[in-house]
């Protein structure tokens, strides 16, 4: 127990969870050692029990330890080991805290009500044959209507994860290099070591991947080129027309590139403000293009589109049919329903709105505390930080919670934390502080 009394340095709260953050990100600490009871620290350092049990708190509210009661508070071992290695690191702590803003999920008071929608599904659900079109017509005629480019085809898998796993496996193989975004979307990352794949990172700007970085990248001979074009995950960047016609001219140039397959994951593009933008425009037999409606109609409808040159979607189709076979047609018809009718297409647009609103608002008052940050679409924003422990166990001892930037990383880049912006509703200022102490912490 003394060894944690004699590292610390600051007998404040958060010198405490920070010392004992150290402990355990350097393995002095290992995943099920007991910590001292609050009152036991607290006599070591002469302090209050109090100061002990608010240390205590931000820790457990990070993922750090937890409490099991009358037996004491102890190190957390690695979490459910279900998750593939990058989720883990996402998923982090389910402990209740004040603000959690870690979630990447958008706000469940902003999702159109799904009430009218189901009262107009028919009482039934049914199919007249197991091989009927995977896509009813009706959806499959809207979602053409408002794609970004005159697709081959397209078909409707069960959310975005599934689109890029089905995606990735259909064009990859083992030791195929890739293509990524630095930073990226961590499940990505997980998908590529499932298949086996080496990753290609490569860096953004405001307007997100460079061409210059990419261009280089493309003489390793990638087979796949993966990229979020509105509203990236973790930073918020969206492509503009200019820099995504830029892109697709790096690759058609390219002698290294003639048949790698651009796949495009457009998790957000309903509730983003940029335009929708794809390859596709320039290099329609190159690109799979896929559009979620998670975070604007509702995660647990688990709905993306994904478009593509005939071959390669019915090469997947084929595949699925093996496996789950096609996306509930009931949940189609909700998703259809919801497209087109005036009332959720309004509350879709509104959320966009506020969304904006809210990045906007976070952003100001960062800049007011004096962290500035570029613009952000979508829910989520990417703020640089001095170091990213010390950043997220002093932001839960606020009682706020965001997500550590180590996941999001293909390679080794520097201190961040991933901030869903979308979920702050109000006390902008107040909040804008904590974050901007925590960022020179």
């Amino acid at each position: 127990m003394k060894p944690i009394a004699q590292a610390v340095e600051e007998p404040t709260p958060h010198g405490i969870a920070a010392t004992v953050a150290r402990l355990i990100t350097s393995g002095d600490l290992a995943p099920g050692d007991r910590l001292p009871t609050v009152r036991e620290l607290a006599l070591d350092l002469r302090v209050s029990p109090a100061t002990v049990s608010h240390a205590w708190q931000a820790l457990s509210g990070v993922g750090l330890i937890v409490s099991r009661g009358r037996s004491g508070s102890f190190v957390m071992a690695t979490p459910r080991k279900w998750l593939p290695p990058r989720f883990q690191g996402l998923a982090g702590q389910l402990e209740a805290t004040r603000l959690d803003l870690s979630s990447g999920t958008p706000d469940p008071q902003l999702l159109p009500a799904l009430g009218p929608a189901l009262s107009r599904v028919a009482e039934r659900a049914g199919t007249a044959s197991y091989l009927d079109q995977p896509v009813i017509p009706e959806l499959e005629a809207v979602l053409r209507s408002s794609w970004p480019y005159a697709v081959e085809t397209i078909t409707v898998v069960d959310g975005a994860l599934d689109a890029l796993s089905r995606a990735m496996e259909s064009v990859i193989h083992f030791g195929d290099r890739v293509v990524v975004e630095d930073p990226g979307f961590p499940p990505i990352f997980d998908l590529l070591d499932h298949i086996g794949a080496v990753r290609v990172p490569v860096g953004l700007d405001e307007y997100g991947m460079r061409p210059d970085l990419l261009a280089e990248a493309l003489t390793l001979r990638p087979s796949a080129i993966l990229l979020q074009p509105r509203a990236q995950n973790p930073t918020g960047r969206s492509l503009t027309t200019a820099r995504a016609e830029e892109l697709a001219s790096v690759i058609r140039r390219s002698r290294h590139a003639s048949d790698a397959i651009v796949i495009e994951d457009d998790h957000s593009g309903e509730i983003a403000i940029a335009r929708d933008v794809s390859l596709g425009r320039w290099l329609p037999g190159q690109v799979l293009h896929i559009r979620s409606f998670s975070k604007s109609h509702g995660p647990d409808l688990r709905i993306a589109a994904l478009g593509g040159p005939t071959d390669l979607i019915e090469r997947l189709v084929a595949r699925r049919i093996l496996g789950p076979g096609w996306t509930s047609r009931m949940l189609q018809r909700i998703l259809y329903d919801l497209l087109i009718d005036s009332t959720s297409i309004s509350a879709v647009n509104d959320a966009r709105r506020i969304y904006r609103s809210r990045q906007q608002r976070l952003s100001g008052a960062l800049a007011a505390h004096g962290v500035t940050l570029p613009p952000s679409d979508g829910i989520n924003t990417w703020v640089e930080v001095a170091d990213e422990r010390a950043a997220i166990v002093q932001l839960a001892a606020a009682g706020i919670r965001v997500a550590a930037g180590t996941p999001f990383e293909a390679s080794i880049s520097g201190n961040f934390v991933r901030v869903t912006a979308g979920l702050v509703r109000s006390d902008f200022d107040s909040i804008a502080e904590h974050l901007a102490a925590a960022a020179r912490a």
